[in-house]
């Protein structure tokens, strides 16, 4: 899935409410650090919102939207991949700071399956889902911060066993801060996870409610 620059974005006031570790906004949010990469889990548009966060928060990050576990591990500009058919790369990091080479410390996932996207990238459902479980198992080796996001609602959710719901299983009860819109968490799956495996959870009502929290994660 190719990340498109110069998307225009309208301004919105989001409302965040921290659960999960019972503390207020700015207490619990975790600390990871820079550099970051960003990516999706399932191949939709979602991670073109996420990548526009990243924008707006001005944080500068690569980004990868099918990177394999050997081009995490190379670090910052991803072990000089380039873009290609199905393949899409953008290095936005400062390098001058960090670089090339220099092991991320965060990796941003966003979820959400898109069967159009995944065919684009070469991919099936299971295929997607095996390559995201062995991107996290190789976070967890490096110690590598995965934040998990799920800001597609309720059209990014499913029944039991949907591409949808598969594309969460792979990911979320990996990761080590799960930020979700309260759309995406009608039903309360992420705050079941979130209980099951300690991990923090932010509930925001949009969006653009990320940059905030990609700031106090990242910077």
């Amino acid at each position: 899935m190719k990340h498109p620059s110069g998307i225009p974005i309208l301004a919105a006031c989001a409302a965040l409410l921290i659960i999960g570790a019972g503390a207020a906004f700015g207490q619990t949010v975790p600390k990871a650090g820079l550099p970051v990469l960003t990516t999706s889990a399932g191949q939709s548009t979602d991670v073109e919102t996420l990548n526009i966060v990243m924008e707006e928060a001005g944080i500068k990050y690569d980004y990868c939207d099918v990177p394999t576990a050997e081009m995490l591990t190379a670090g910052v500009a991803l072990g000089g991949r380039q873009s290609g058919p199905g393949f899409h790369v953008e290095i936005t990091t400062d390098t001058a700071k960090f670089p090339a080479g220099t092991p991320y410390k965060a990796v941003l996932i966003a979820i959400g399956a898109s069967l159009k996207g995944m065919g684009a990238s070469g991919l099936t459902l299971d295929s997607e889902e095996a390559r995201l479980k062995k991107l996290c198992e190789i976070c967890k080796q490096k110690k590598i911060f995965i934040m998990a996001v799920h800001i597609g609602g309720e059209s990014k959710r499913g029944a039991a066993g949907s591409d949808n719901e598969r594309m969460i299983d792979a990911v979320a009860p990996y990761a080590d801060f799960l930020v979700v819109t309260k759309d995406s968490n009608k039903d309360g799956r992420f705050t079941k996870i979130s209980k099951a495996r300690n991990i923090p959870l932010a509930e925001i009502e949009y969006a653009l409610g990320l940059v905030d929290i990609v700031k106090q994660v990242l910077l």
